[in-house]
């Protein structure tokens, strides 16, 4: 399914946060651009269109769109956080060597009963997943190169 403008405006309406200009915008390019891009990606791939944009009001939607389930955040490591457009549980891979981010869909993602959920007696209100290692495009140009094994 597209997504449109009028479905983004509902999507933020439904979740009780005011359609701005700029809400608008940084949540049509996360459901139309599945790269799983950084608060600098967006913010560099929107500034042109929207002048007033500031890399604080991106990271600052980023965070209100996580924490009201419109985006997910995702925290690959210390240094890299990146936003996901799709919230319907699903599974990631990470490759070392580029640092790409693909959507897996032949896993079973695992899934939070409720809002809240009890593991081992721990309150867990989210859930991530994803696989660590070299991607299949990483992985043809080793071959291609003579490589043997990646190096981390």
């Amino acid at each position: 399914m597209k997504t449109s403008e009028k479905n983004v405006v509902e999507t933020l309406a439904g979740h009780g946060l005011k359609p701005s200009l700029q809400r608008v915008a940084i949540l049509h390019y996360l459901q139309t651009h599945n790269t799983h891009p950084t608060v600098d990606d967006v913010y560099k791939a929107l500034c042109q269109k929207i002048p007033t944009l500031s890399k604080t009001t991106v990271y600052n939607t980023l965070r209100l769109f996580a924490g009201h389930r419109v985006a997910q955040m995702l925290t690959m490591d210390e240094h890299r956080v990146c936003y996901d457009g799709m919230t319907k549980p699903h599974v990631h891979f990470v490759c070392k060597v580029c640092g790409r981010i693909y959507d897996i869909e032949d896993r079973q993602a695992p899934e939070l009963k409720a809002d809240k959920e009890y593991v081992d007696g721990n309150q867990a209100d989210e859930v991530q997943m994803f696989y660590k290692g070299i991607c299949a495009e990483c992985l043809r140009k080793q071959d291609t190169r003579g490589d043997k094994e990646y190096k981390n």
